[in-house]
């Protein structure tokens, strides 16, 4: 059986979906984590494959991209925000989401080469309550966890759409990815049960036990705000945020 790291938002529920019912299920135990321990998980050995966050990309000596299909966006993403009640150039700290190190660098990778501004950076905890802030605070939020703080604030700022407005390129958080070769028999199965999934939508949806928003806005934000193809444009993407990545301090 190969474990499977994979993440355990609403925009991943294609993918959950298309692995369960196609040929592939007999072959895989899914585990279900957030971005930052589908990456411990496979840097480990605790997962044979992991749908691995960008930014983690860099911690491995070789890794190997198994699929065509990715986690990624064209503009907005809507589930990767930079929320706050103050405008961009007021806000003096940031606290980042502990889920994801992709968004932390996104994040800073936008203070300062786009919005140019120097907050102050604090690490988030789980039991941090997001839904208050101070004067001039701002909070990064990544996932499903967005659909309900939104709720709270004036001003959201999606990521994905300033890195795409600046840099006129879309943006890709996660890759499948796998530390050792594995069989091309079990990537085709793999990637059927992906490709199963991302054309079933609707069905998907149906049976996501977490959703926090209504049916017709789930399938309105993994049909037009995740983009599940991995094309050239977005494997320039990947290219362009390693090399800005390595100009951040984590």
């Amino acid at each position: 059986m190969y474990k499977i790291s994979a993440i355990s938002y609403l925009n991943t529920a294609p993918f959950a979906y298309g692995l369960k019912h196609s040929s592939v299920n007999k072959k895989i135990k899914l585990l279900y984590d957030y971005p930052a321990e589908c990456a411990r998980k496979l840097l480990k050995n605790e997962a044979d494959l992991s749908l691995l966050p960008v930014g983690a990309l860099n911690d491995f000596d070789s890794y190997h991209i198994v699929s065509n299909f990715c986690i990624g966006s064209v503009g907005p993403v809507r589930s990767v925000t930079l929320i706050s009640n103050n405008k961009l150039n007021d806000i003096r700290k940031i606290y980042l989401d502990y889920q994801s190190r992709t968004s932390v660098l996104l994040v800073k990778i936008l203070c300062k080469r786009v919005w140019k501004i120097s907050p102050e950076f604090v690490s988030l905890k789980p039991t941090d309550n997001y839904k208050s802030l101070e004067k001039n605070e701002a909070i990064l939020l990544i996932g499903d966890r967005v659909f309900e703080a939104e709720k709270y604030y004036s001003n959201i700022i999606d990521l994905s759409e300033e890195w795409y407005n600046f840099y006129k390129l879309p943006f890709v958080f996660a890759v499948w990815v796998s530390k050792r070769k594995l069989s091309d028999e079990f990537i085709k199965e793999l990637n059927n049960g992906l490709e199963l999934g991302v054309n079933s939508i609707e069905s998907a949806v149906d049976e996501f036990n977490q959703l926090v928003i209504c049916r017709s806005e789930a399938i309105e934000y993994l049909k037009h705000n995740i983009s599940y193809r991995l094309d050239e444009e977005k494997l320039k993407a990947i290219e362009l945020f390693q090399e800005l990545s390595n100009t951040i301090d984590l």
